[in-house]
Formats: C-alpha cells, sequence, structure tokens
C-alpha cells in the first residue's frame, strides 16, 4: 500500500480521530495496555507518520527510509494505529494487540512488526538508540533523518543525559527528540515522582536546539518539524506539551489511566465522544 501524505492539518486531524479510536477498541479488545500516554501522543505521531517521515510502507525496510524510536514503548498502541493509517499492515490487524501469536506485542518488537526500526521497553534507552542510528546515517552520508518519542517520566533516567550529550558532541542534527510532555506517569505527576523543572531548558543547557510547541495542534507541529530540519549542526528537542488520554474525557489528565485499558462501556463511551469531536470538526 502506499503511503498517504497528508499536507490539509484538516485531514491530519481526522486521521488522529481514527488513530485514537483505533486504540481505544485495541485496549478494549486486549483487555491490557495503556490508553493515557499513546492518546497523548496521537497527534505527534500523526503528523510524523502522515506527513513528516520519509516512509515506504509496502517497503518497510527500504534503506533510505527515515527511523522512528519510540523511546516510551509501553505507548506501542499508538505507533501500532498510526502504522495501520500509514499502510504498513490492515487496520483489521490492530484488534489483536498483545494476544497470543500477534505481531502486535505489548511493546514494539522490530524482529515481527512491520515499520518498527528499535524494540523498546526499558525506558530511558531509546534516545540512545536513536543517536546510534543518525551516526550511522552521518557515516553513510545518507540523507535519512531519525526520530525519538520520548516520555517525561523516563527522562528521569540518566542514560537520556548520557545519550544527550553524545547527540549535541557529535553534531547531530539528522536527531530530533520529541518530548511528549504530559506531566503523569505511573505512580503520579512527575513533579512529584522526581521533578525535573523546565525540560526545555535543560535541554538547552545541554546545547540542543529547543522548539516548544501545543503537542495537540497539528499546524503548530507541523511547524515544529519543519524547523528541526533547519537546524545545523545541533540535534533538536521538540517539547510538546500535552494532556495524558486526550481526546477522551473521563482519561484526561487522570494518573489511574497510565496503564488501565477500558471495560466494554468505556470502550463504548469513549468512541462516542472521538464521533462527536469528529462531527462538530465536519
Amino acid at each position: 500500500m502506499p503511503q498517504r501524505l497528508l499536507s490539509d492539518p484538516e485531514q491530519l486531524r481526522a486521521a488522529a480521530v481514527r488513530i485514537r479510536k483505533n486504540i481505544v477498541k485495541m485496549l478494549g479488545r486486549s483487555g491490557s495496555g495503556h490508553p493515557g500516554g499513546s492518546l497523548s501522543s496521537a497527534d505527534i505521531m500523526t503528523v510524523l507518520y502522515l506527513n513528516e517521515m520519509n516512509v515506504r510502507p509496502e517497503e518497510p525496510l527500504w534503506p533510505g527510509r527515515d527511523r522512528l524510536v519510540l523511546s516510551k514503548g509501553h505507548a506501542a498502541p499508538v505507533l501500532y494505529a498510526a502504522l495501520a493509517e500509514a499502510g504498513f499492515f490492515p487496520e483489521d490487524e490492530l484488534l489483536t494487540l498483545r494476544q497470543w501469536g500477534s505481531r502486535l506485542q505489548g511493546h514494539p518488537d522490530m524482529r515481527t512488526t512491520p515499520g518498527v526500526d528499535m524494540s523498546t521497553g526499558s525506558l530511558g534507552q531509546g534516545l540512545s538508540a536513536a543517536c546510534g542510528m543518525a551516526i550511522a546515517s552521518k557515516m553513510d552520508g545518507a540523507p535519512w533523518r531519525v526520530y525519538a518519542l520520548v516520555g517525561d517520566g523516563e527522562l528521569q533516567e540518566g542514560q537520556i543525559w548520557e545519550a544527550a550529550m553524545t547527540a549535541v558532541h557529535r553534531k547531530l542534527d539528522n536527531l530530533t527528540a520529541i518530548i511528549d510532555l504530559n506531566g503523569l506517569q505511573i505512580d503520579g505527576t512527575t513533579e512529584a515522582v522526581k521533578s525535573l523543572r523546565n525540560v526545555a531548558d535543560r535541554f538547552r543547557v545541554f546545547g540542543w536546539n529547543v522548539i516548544e510547541t501545543d503537542g495537540h495542534d497539528i499546524p503548530a507541529i507541523m511547524k515544529a518539524f519543519a524547523a528541526a530540519r533547519e537546524a545545523k549542526g545541533v540535534p533538536t528537542c521538540i517539547v510538546a506539551h500535552t494532556i495524558k488520554g486526550k481526546g477522551v474525557s473521563f482519561m484526561e489528565n487522570q494518573v489511574g489511566w497510565h496503564g488501565t485499558a477500558p471495560k466494554p462501556d468505556q470502550v463504548e463511551e469513549a468512541l462516542r465522544e472521538l464521533a462527536a469531536a469528529e462531527e462538530v470538526r465536519n
């Protein structure tokens, strides 16, 4: 299936709603998984796979493709939903999430799932992998870029900051890290668990080009990625301010929805809300 690149923000917003619907359906069917951080990053992933990244869904291992590392691997549902939306595999396969023998496991597996560039799940490690990929691209003189979606909770891991230093030292201007800054992690608020204070300033101190944006504003996200491509000699960090559980009112900003799957009646309620939001836009 060909890649569907979309430049119209309204088309991208509609795709983001479909991705959110599929996240809810997948998790409802599986009975386990992580809705909060999947929903918070849906708009970012929509723009990445349907507007920003150069990929070939019909040729997942195409050497010239841009790479994405989902460092927050527990948010696999949003990655799978975005891959299906882009055409890497049929949409109905999403309902096999976390089932025995499925290609769509609870955390991404690059060995089995088309479009997955790195197996992730141990938090804090994805940015290091993305650095390695970006260095390889530089060594080969290749044009492809690397993107890493990082959760704000995993910024508490020391390896993140080792990778941050490496990216600046190696002048990896082909690397863009996106921080899903929703303010919540499994044990509570990131501020209460281990405060990072101003995330944007921390990356600036390390020498990154930093762009702050509303992680649910499609045109703003598109503009941020365009600006990242223009940065020379330094990696870019897009600090995306998001809402955990975005799009489903009873999940929004609720830490309990970090890793709790919706029950059948909650699936129906969530889908009604998302359908209503879609109708309002239309």
